[in-house]
């Protein structure tokens, strides 16, 4: 093939400019897009509050309020009496997210528990009904992630949220996104564990052997 000259090597020359400059808009478009941080990124920080962890919560933060679990829009249950360490009122949700998804790749579809605690003075389940913004004070979430990111505890991955969505932190200032508390002896996992015939279950419902 005779090399290319003149006019038409300038041609070749912006040929690949442009291809490269387009090639740079997909990979930035899809860094930038991007909500599914990889597992390995995860399993080389910390158990939980890590950057990959926080990044996921608020990727399955998105999925949730696009799905009317969470946010002004979110559908509303029965409350419930709650106990500590969730809120005096409880209201749970039970479905399925997709969390994930950049330039054509599917995210992962799991399991998703939406509890909302509620707190406040004099606070009753009619009060909860009647103004549930008032008294939700957090919102705590366990979502089945994709075979491999923690087995020993049924892959489920935990997050707690202010109202508005943002990640909450523990009294150390640790984000509360990830294998929480995983390896303390107390905590999220801790507690669940006792729980392991009902895949870390307190509600033995058909959602628990669902897949």
């Amino acid at each position: 093939m005779k090399a290319p000259t003149g006019t038409r090597l300038y041609r070749h020359a912006l040929t690949a400019i442009l291809a490269g400059g387009s090639l740079a808009l997909v990979l930035n478009a899809c860094g930038t897009a991007g909500t599914m941080p990889q597992i390995a990124s995860e399993k080389e920080g910390p158990p939980y509050g890590g950057q990959a962890s926080v990044s996921y919560a608020q990727s399955l933060w998105n999925a949730m309020n696009n799905a009317r679990l969470v946010g002004d829009q979110a559908i509303h249950t029965v409350p419930y009496a709650g106990q500590e360490p969730h809120g005096a009122v409880l209201e749970a949700l039970y479905s399925k997210v997709s969390v994930g998804g950049i330039a054509g790749v599917a995210g992962h579809e799991g399991k998703v528990i939406v509890k909302k605690n509620y707190n406040g003075d004099g606070i009753t389940n009619e009060k909860v009904a009647n103004h549930p913004a008032k008294y939700l004070s957090s919102i705590t979430v366990m979502f089945k992630r994709e075979a491999g990111y923690d087995p020993e505890d049924n892959n489920w991955f935990r997050a707690k949220y202010k109202p508005d969505g943002t990640v909450a932190t523990d009294d150390q200032g640790m984000k509360l996104a990830g294998r929480v508390a995983k390896g303390t002896g107390q905590g999220c996992i801790s507690c669940h564990s006792k729980h392991r015939d009902t895949d870390f279950q307190f509600n033995k419902s058909d959602f628990v052997n669902s897949k």
